[in-house]
């Protein structure tokens, strides 16, 4: 006979794999029609299960968008959590958001729509991971001793989630995405540099192609 423990451990992981394929019929739906209602019943018929399941382990309705951005969470957290080489740091958390973002843009795209009408507050988004990035910048010495990372860390994710609206709403296109955040981030750093490093940081935002663009483009776009 099997132990209890290890009945449950098996049910959980039943669980998880239907709430996998839950979510994974929600996307498919989304990307074959971006503006179409997203109901309980649609997504049980294409997961294959009963809406009674849906609304077990995922909830209501509304509660899609939740369930989601907790998918997108863990990803970045998997993504960010394997090893890679080059730059990491606060440009690596920039860098791996966008991406992702970018990576399933018709189903990124009505995702953050929904997060916005449903109120939804994002705890397990990027800003936590940047945070705790800046503040080992800091303790590096790569940033000066009184700068507040928190503080820091909210400002670029400020304009990183400016350029997201952006991005959303078609103003600009993969890359000028990713040029609009990284370039919120090298002001911040090169700002909050500590003195030995001040070059190091300034230089991202020396004349490059590029730079002006994106700021400009930013710019008008918040205008508009």
């Amino acid at each position: 006979m099997r132990s209890g423990g290890v009945e449950h451990g098996l049910r959980e992981q039943h669980k998880a794999r239907r709430r996998a394929r839950i979510l994974e019929a929600t996307r498919e739906l989304l990307r074959e029609g971006p503006e179409a209602a997203i109901s309980t019943e649609r997504i049980a018929a294409r997961a294959e299960v009963a809406p009674a399941t849906v609304y077990n382990l995922i909830g209501p309705r509304e509660k899609i968008w939740e369930a989601l951005a907790a998918a997108f969470a863990d990803e970045l957290d998997r993504r960010l959590a394997a090893p890679e080489p080059g730059d990491g740091g606060p440009r690596r958390v920039v860098v791996a958001t966008v991406r992702l973002f970018a990576a399933d843009p018709v189903v990124s795209r009505r995702m953050v729509r929904g997060w916005e009408d449903s109120g939804l507050v994002l705890h397990r988004g990027p800003l936590p991971r940047l945070r705790r990035a800046m503040a080992e910048e800091r303790t590096r010495g790569l940033l000066r001793p009184d700068i507040d990372t928190d503080a820091l860390a909210d400002v670029v994710a400020t304009s990183c989630v400016g350029a997201l609206h952006q991005w959303v709403a078609h103003l600009i296109d993969d890359d000028r995405f990713l040029a609009r955040a990284l370039f919120a981030l090298d002001v911040a750093l090169a700002a909050a540099a500590a003195d030995p490093h001040r070059d190091r940081l300034l230089a991202p935002l020396r004349p490059r192609t590029g730079v002006g663009e994106a700021a400009g483009g930013a710019e008008a776009g918040g205008a508009a």
